[in-house]
């Protein structure tokens, strides 16, 4: 028995599955002056194993990287080119209820960006002026109207 034991670990053959990461996108802050930062910005980042495109809007010094990566290797990755880096810290303006609340308002932001805070969005909670108002009609009783 102890013969047929050892040979038939031999046929055995183990599925050794990696887990695929799900295709995303990454942005991240980078401080690019000229072309050549932006060309080996964009080249370290194109190299990795998973990407799928790379956008670089050297305006907004910003990196997009869609792709099943790893968003802390991106970051890792571009750091590595002596750059600064960190992950897109800003919103597009009109999302943001309150942009210009405490922290929010950057002036280094590009246009039509504001600084992604807990500030710029409403706690939630039941004294909300929107839920007051909602409370005051029924839609399932026409004649419950609270302000006749």
């Amino acid at each position: 028995m102890g013969a047929l034991d050892y040979i038939s670990n031999f046929c055995i053959v183990s599925e050794r599955r990696s887990k695929r990461k799900p295709m995303q996108t990454v942005e991240i802050k980078v401080k690019m002056d000229c072309d050549g930062c932006e060309r080996r910005v964009r080249n370290a980042v194109t190299n990795m194993k998973g990407v799928k495109t790379v956008e670089v809007i050297r305006k907004q010094n910003r990196v997009t990287v869609t792709g099943n990566v790893d968003p802390n290797r991106v970051l890792k990755r571009v750091k590595s080119t002596g750059k600064r880096a960190e992950f897109w810290p800003y919103i597009p303006q009109h999302v943001a209820l309150y942009p210009y609340a405490t922290g929010a308002y950057d002036k280094r932001a590009p246009a039509g960006f504001v600084r992604n805070v807990a500030q710029a969005y409403p706690a939630p909670s039941s004294n909300a002026p929107e839920e007051k108002f909602a409370t005051f009609f029924s839609d399932d009783n026409v004649h419950a109207c609270s302000i006749m």
